[in-house]
């Protein structure tokens, strides 16, 4: 019984020793899940339009690509503006547009610092210890003339040539998504130990509150949004394009002073295209840079005054406002942004390899078709890195995150259709659309106390009260033509 006893007590010992032993393989076999990030800061101000405003400021860390155990760290700046309030409501995270530019805004909503921390967390790619800056696809883009056939595959070419460089640098794309934008988000709700956040996007940004809604609902408190970017969309279709131009149009017909200018603003447009001039006082005047800034200039409505003013100049033979579109509006469009940031983001959420995008550019009978479709157009040709972002945030899906979006009618960035399209999948979603109002700067800046109402009141009781807007027609008349500015730019004396 004794040596019964003592075989049961070894029996026992090696058995318990063994799970023991199993227990740690398992834990070693179960990789510690990647943290978000971990975030650094420290008290001081921050300077907005030379105000100092009580900030706290620092950065925070995160892998590169979450997915990869032992990715290298990045960094991102994180500022957070104090609220000014006794007793501040949720905080406010910031997500701007682009893909391209910079979330830390020059000139973020203060007004909102009564009621709530402002927090701006730098777009991966953008801002922070890595740049997804492409010279060589920005210096094609500043040399293009024409945007067909072969600057299409030169466009191409020079995203090949920067991702390559990249990849030599040590850059790892496949960590440059939305999704990884979003994950550095709420990496700094974590670091800063808030509960719920309320996000407050416009234009791209809102692509990012998209996404942020469906990977972590938990999070948000409540979602603001203005000029709207849901799944499908960051590619601009010359219908659209043209549905915009031909409003502007009926605009235009119901406006007396305009009309005096020209009858049919639209018809004029298509009139001085087909009859451009190569040349502007030794300047060249390019017709497919013309469309593609002229693209860009309609999204807001001051800016689509000072085309279609200088649409009507060229009719008269005065071609000084299409040269600065052509070269001064041009090249800053072209050298601007980080392109760079476009890959990652834009081309592996949107990007269909059934889709002929070069053929979009010029379709016939548009009016100016959809030059910028250039940036997706190119991307056949590019060779490296591009793995899609996963198909659940490349779709509509449904969200109950409340959500408020808000769309000018006359926006040719994201048109109103955006917002409307999106509108179903949120079920505590509504929508607010601004007749007459652009893209961004419109929306935000043409009545900003109505603005301001509408969103403190959102934030505060979830409600959309848009009672203070009134209907402001569309001005035609620019306060500086483009002809002004090619006198004061293109024709200006060379300094020394």
């Amino acid at each position: 019984m004794k040596a019964f006893r003592w075989i049961s007590l070894v029996l026992a010992i090696v058995l318990l020793a063994s799970a023991l032993i199993a227990c740690g393989e398992d834990e070693e076999a179960t990789p510690t899940p990647t943290p978000l990030g971990s975030l650094v800061m420290e008290s001081g101000t921050h300077e907005i339009d030379e105000e100092l405003y009580a900030a706290d400021i620092g950065t925070l860390s995160a892998p590169e690509t979450r997915s990869k155990p032992g990715s290298r760290l990045i960094e991102l700046p994180v500022i957070r503006l104090r609220a000014t309030g006794q007793n501040p409501a949720e905080p406010v995270f910031l997500l701007s547009g682009g893909p391209g530019d910079s979330n830390i805004w020059e000139h973020p909503p203060v007004w909102l610092l009564e009621n709530h921390d402002v927090v701006m967390v730098g777009y991966r790619g953008v801002d922070g210890s890595v740049s997804l800056d492409l010279p060589e696809l920005a210096e094609v883009l500043k040399n293009l003339q024409t945007f067909s056939g072969d600057s299409v595959e030169a466009m191409g070419n020079a995203f090949s040539a920067g991702i390559q460089r990249l990849e030599n640098e040590g850059v790892d794309l496949d960590g440059y998504t939305m999704v990884d934008a979003v994950d550095d988000m709420e990496a700094a709700r974590e670091g800063f130990g808030y509960e719920t956040i309320d996000l407050y996007a416009k234009s791209y940004g809102t692509r990012l509150a998209y996404i942020y809604g469906l990977r972590y609902p938990e999070s948000i408190h409540r979602s603001f949004q203005f000029a709207i970017n849901p799944p499908g969309r960051f590619i601009w279709d010359p219908e659209m394009v043209d549905a915009k131009i031909n409003y502007y149009g009926n605009l235009w017909r119901n406006d007396p002073e305009a009309v005096a200018k020209s009858p049919d603003i639209v018809k004029t447009m298509q009139y001085v295209l087909d009859t451009l001039p190569q040349e502007w006082n030794g300047m060249p005047v390019m017709p497919d840079r013309v469309k593609f800034a002229t693209q860009f200039m309609l999204f807001h409505t001051d800016s689509a005054a000072q085309v279609f003013d200088a649409y009507v100049a060229a009719e008269q033979d005065d071609y000084s406002g299409l040269a600065f579109l052509s070269i001064a509006v041009y090249d800053t469009i072209a050298t601007t942004p980080t392109w760079g940031d476009y890959l990652p983001k834009g081309l592996t959420a949107d990007y269909d390899p059934n889709r002929d995008y070069e053929a979009e550019i010029h379709p016939p009978g548009s009016i100016i078709g959809s030059p910028a479709m250039i940036l997706f157009a190119g991307a056949k040709y590019i060779e490296g890195p591009g793995t899609f972002i996963p198909e659940e945030y490349r779709q509509l899906q449904f969200s109950d995150v409340e959500t408020l979006l808000v769309n000018g009618n006359i926006d040719t960035s994201t048109p109103v259709e955006n917002a409307q399209e999106l509108l179903p999948y949120l079920r505590n979603g509504e929508l607010v659309v601004l007749s007459e109002m652009g893209h961004t700067h419109d929306v935000d800046g043409m009545q900003p106390e109505a603005f301001h109402h509408l969103v403190a009141t959102f934030y505060r009781e979830g409600v959309a009260d848009d009672s203070m807007f009134t209907y402001e027609p569309m001005n035609f008349t620019p306060a500086m033509t483009y002809q002004q500015l090619a006198e004061m730019v293109l024709l200006a004396p060379p300094q020394g």
